[in-house]
């Protein structure tokens, strides 16, 4: 029998995207609350107006923010332990943001 021969992993994009900004209003609204804190999955959903945020911090991640997901420990409503997800962003994801926000606001101002 013969060995089969080792693959390569490649990625498929990039792995430092530069953030380029967006102007989707939920993701606008997540950003907003990413900023002043970190965030639970259910807040979230009820801050953008979205059912489905982790879709939507997928969407960010794509747009080249890391958005890290914490799991943490936590006791539910019915006393059962739960492991619920905190998404907030580094120290890198603020410095992207607020660089994109300056150049907006430049570019407005040329406006």
């Amino acid at each position: 029998m013969k060995t089969p021969t080792a693959t390569t992993v490649t990625m498929s994009a990039p792995s430092k995207r530069q953030f380029t900004g967006t102007t989707n209003p939920r993701e606008l609204r997540a950003i907003a609350a990413l900023l002043r804190r970190p965030i639970s999955r259910q807040e979230l959903d009820s801050v953008a107006g979205c059912s489905n945020s982790p879709e939507l911090v997928a969407g960010l991640r794509r747009r080249g923010l890391t958005a890290p997901c914490e799991r943490i420990n936590f006791i539910d409503r019915d006393g059962f332990k739960c492991r619920p997800g905190v998404y907030s962003f580094t120290p890198s994801d603020r410095r992207a943001v607020y660089a994109w926000m300056a150049a907006r606001e430049r570019t407005e101002v040329l406006l």
